[in-house]
């Protein structure tokens, strides 16, 4: 499970076919103690996030996976989650929460 914030949109003049209609957002990857790891990245976004959301994101299948109503998209990663409460504990581990919402994903 990886945790990712976003930040910015990103806009595309050709999309594949069956992506028409989902967002593409800019999200910066984040370690376990949400500390910036890596590259800016472009993630499909299905749960509807906002700028700054703090996210959960999946990769590779699971990300073309994620996709609504289409089982095959060329998609690395994908946001499927959007992270409303996050307990970290003294001993690293931390629990978050995401609420149920009107995706089938979340």
């Amino acid at each position: 499970m990886l945790f990712g914030r976003v930040k910015g949109t990103a806009v595309c003049t050709q999309k594949y076919q069956d992506m028409e209609g989902l967002k593409l957002l800019i999200v910066q990857p984040l370690d376990k103690k949400l500390n910036p790891v890596g590259n800016l990245q472009v993630a499909v976004d299905v749960v509807q996030a906002g700028p700054e959301d703090l996210c959960v994101m999946v990769r590779s299948r699971e990300a073309a996976l994620a996709m609504p109503g289409v089982k095959f998209v060329p998609v690395d990663l994908a946001l499927v989650g959007i992270v409303d409460e996050l307990e970290v504990r003294p001993d690293g581990e931390f629990n978050f929460t995401l609420k149920s919402g009107w995706n089938a994903f979340t």
